[in-house]
């Protein structure tokens, strides 16, 4: 029986991927990039929790194999996800990895997980149990369909537009996305519309950024709207 060849006759290395994220610095790396922002090496190492020297050499990996690209302002040298396509490769990647128990240096550590896990920006969407909370909502009331394939339903369409919320159309982009969320194992809105109803959430003030990291905060205006649009429950955000 013939075996397929393996994949250097094709010329791919998948096993390159493979190799610049088997290293746990160059995965949190990641992971902590997820929010589409671009930081410094210095403010990565502070991350990590390493040397910036060590933290460079990582960098250097990742931007090299296509993972980070960097801008360079004056003497700052800047490092974020180079594409889309990255972002939705770690989110998978992170939906399928083991969970161990989390062991906080710090309180604040602590506290910044438990807002992660709340609500956090995927790239240009929200993620976590208040993006579920949201998703849910959604299909309940008719809103969003994730069969036979994911898209706005008739009455999603017009409660968008009713809220002023424009979904880009005409890019390769697909409208909805199913987004396995690596917190809750659980698909949340993605794609343009996820994007365009999060940018209207930030821009009108349903929710906002928790300092510089990707984790967001569900804000009291913001708490009414989603209770008042959707029948979100306080308890649920």
């Amino acid at each position: 029986m013939d075996i397929e060849r393996s994949d250097g006759d094709v010329g791919v290395d998948l096993a390159a991927v493979a190799r610049l994220l088997a290293d746990g610095t160059r995965a949190a790396f990641c992971l902590a990039l997820l929010d589409g922002r671009a930081r410094t090496a210095g403010e990565l190492a502070r991350h990590a929790g390493i040397a910036r020297s060590t933290a460079t050499s990582h960098l250097n990996l990742l931007v090299g194999g296509g993972l980070l690209v960097e801008e360079r302002h004056g003497r700052h040298r800047y490092l974020r996800v180079a594409d889309r396509r990255v972002i939705e490769l770690i989110e998978s990647l992170a939906e399928l990895a083991p969970r161990r128990p989390a062991r906080p240096r710090s309180l604040s550590g602590s506290g910044r997980r438990r807002a992660l896990a709340g609500a956090r920006l995927c790239y240009d969407h929200p993620a976590g149990s208040v993006a579920l909370a949201i998703t849910d909502a959604m299909i309940g009331r008719g809103l969003l369909a994730w069969e036979p394939e994911p898209g706005p339903t008739d009455a999603g369409s017009a409660w968008l537009a009713e809220l002023g919320i424009t979904v880009p159309s005409g890019s390769r982009r697909p409208p909805v996305r199913a987004c396995l969320d690596w917190t809750e194992r659980r698909p949340h809105l993605g794609g343009a519309m996820g994007a365009a109803l999060c940018a209207h959430a930030l821009t009108v003030g349903w929710i906002t950024r928790i300092g510089t990291t990707r984790a967001l905060a569900v804000t009291p205006a913001g708490r009414r709207a989603l209770h008042d649009h959707l029948g979100v429950r306080a308890a649920d955000l």
